[in-house]
């Protein structure tokens, strides 16, 4: 069996290829959450949930095509570096979404790739790597709110987002991110069903 081409967990040219496609839709669905982030502070605390609620479907769906390690860190690693590289995300962003994706891939394999709720648990913890963006408001609290004062944010903007700065909405962002991921997992699943049975992911 070892000798199968099929059964190979290396990544192949068609597999990038693959994954190419949906870290494109990932990619498109969640710079759209990045805009709509910058509506409202809530929004932006929530950013990392509502992007895992949406994301769901490219996520899910290339790890059922393409169930080998390597799949989760190009997704998540190709569109944060572009970002990176322009200014958009920090060095804190960048680590945990590195960390998140790793962790997530210890999770897959462990699983054996083919199980739904290892790749619905592995795409849940993928989700925190979009909490890099709004968590420096608690981690750096002062630093963080004077430099974005400096930048110009409305004072507001800045009063409304000081009303999330309690522990309790740190906790509230990072589960609704976690449970968002699930339920992401399950709506990619139920529209796409007939492709999860056919990767027999059960």
């Amino acid at each position: 069996m070892s000798g199968n081409p099929s059964s190979s967990r290396v990544l192949k040219g068609r597999d990038l290829i693959t994954i190419g496609i949906f870290t494109a839709l990932y990619a498109v669905v969640n710079f759209l959450f990045m805009l709509i982030a910058g509506l409202h502070p809530y929004l932006w605390v929530f950013m990392p949930a509502l992007d895992a609620l949406f994301a769901g479907i490219p996520f899910m769906l290339a790890c059922a095509k393409v169930p080998k390690f390597g799949t989760v860190l190009i997704i998540g690693m190709v569109p944060s570096i572009l970002y990176f590289s322009t200014g958009m995300f920090t060095p804190l962003i960048l680590g945990l979404m590195l960390a998140s994706c790793l962790v997530a891939e210890i999770i897959r394999a462990a699983t054996r790739y083919k199980s739904f709720a290892g790749n619905a648990v592995a795409y849940a913890v993928f989700g925190f790597g979009m909490c890099g963006s709004p968590l420096p408001f608690w981690l750096f609290h002062d630093s963080f709110v004077s430099q974005i004062a400096e930048s110009g944010m409305g004072a507001d903007y800045l009063a409304t987002l000081e009303t999330a700065a309690s522990p309790a909405m740190l906790v509230a962002m990072l589960v609704s991110t976690f449970v968002a991921g699930l339920v992401g997992a399950w709506i990619a699943r139920g529209m796409f069903k007939k492709h999860f049975e056919k990767a027999g992911l059960a």
